[in-house]
């Protein structure tokens, strides 16, 4: 009895083997979702959309983007960690949920170097510090001496106390040696309003978020995170340019799918978000809002890149000794 279970067993996996490797090889059969692990309009949700429908011509299967806000974007990354790891959920992960999180909340339950697999960066948003047209300085220098001279009057404006734009504002806080007031908003549109009706004074933000703002002179900028001035706002110098070379950092966005998805369905991935960053299309959208495309990275490389952000943003957490529950 026992030869004849074994010999069934066999014969049944022979069977089945053909089964699961074309069902590997036709990957995708079915529609694919991005989670975005924040409001529509953002960054990152700009970033998916405007890769979505060639990355779609590129796996010849639709891309649908679910949008799951909440918590600093935790609620809609651990949605992504629990699917199952079978390439049909792709996650659309930033500095902040992916390098800053981790260290800012101490019940979160979600680890990004052990629950995702990565695949690739795909776009990188520079950051700027903007102020109100009335604040009475012209040059970052001019800001910083007046802040100094005035402790505690400059209020500074951030996406969230668990945002990007808190941390760097901790940090430059730190490297400048000022003593200013921490607004947090929620996202980045209040806190852009609070800028321009002068409720609040100076802030870091997105380009993609302030662009046509600088460009339609209702705010102005002290300096960009960029290695070398945007075409887009020439006059802008660089951090570095200006005495900071700390302040380079910007939100990087990246693909990444649960982990323990195949490596066949992970390369396959690789290669068509690979050829949809390649296109000058994606190209010119991406810089019509105020970003770029990323270095193109391999997985092994993206993962490289998440442990040195994340122990670079660790510490950043720490010196300010801000945490969430």
């Amino acid at each position: 009895m026992h030869k004849q279970i074994q010999a069934f067993s066999i014969g049944l996996a022979l069977v089945l083997a053909p089964v699961f490797v074309s069902g590997q090889s036709s990957y995708p059969s079915r529609p694919i979702r991005i989670i975005v692990p924040f409001a529509p309009g953002g960054a990152s949700d700009v970033v998916a959309r405007i890769i979505a429908p060639r990355l779609g011509e590129a796996l010849a299967q639709q891309i649908v983007i679910e949008n799951r806000p909440g918590a600093s974007g935790n609620i809609g990354m651990e949605a992504a960690a629990l699917a199952a790891a079978d390439g049909y959920t792709l996650y659309l992960g930033n500095i902040g949920t992916i390098a800053i999180n981790p260290a800012l909340y101490r019940n979160l339950t979600v680890k990004p170097q052990r629950d995702f697999a990565p695949i690739t960066l795909v776009a990188d948003v520079p950051s700027i510090l903007i102020a109100n047209p009335m604040v009475p300085a012209n040059t970052l220098a001019e800001f910083v001496a007046f802040a100094r001279k005035n402790p505690g009057v400059i209020n500074f404006a951030s996406t969230g106390s668990g945002a990007l734009s808190r941390m760097e504002l901790e940090q430059f806080r730190e490297v400048a040696k000022l003593d200013v007031v921490h607004i947090p908003y929620n996202g980045a549109g209040p806190a852009v309003t609070a800028i321009l009706g002068g409720e609040t004074h100076v802030m870091f933000v997105s380009l993609s978020t302030a662009i046509a703002h600088l460009q339609a002179g209702k705010l102005k900028a002290f300096g960009i995170s960029t290695e070398k001035r945007i075409d887009a706002l020439p006059d802008v110098p660089t951090m570095t340019e200006v005495g900071f070379p700390e302040m380079t950092s910007g939100s990087w966005q990246g693909i990444f799918a649960p982990a323990g998805t195949p490596s066949t369905v992970v390369n396959k991935l690789h290669a068509a978000l690979i050829a949809t960053l390649a296109s000058p299309e994606i190209a010119r959208q991406f810089a019509g809002v105020g970003m770029w495309v990323a270095t193109n990275r391999t997985p092994e490389e993206l993962a490289a890149f998440v442990a040195a952000e994340t122990t670079r943003w660790g510490k950043v957490v720490k010196e300010s000794r801000a945490t969430i529950d």
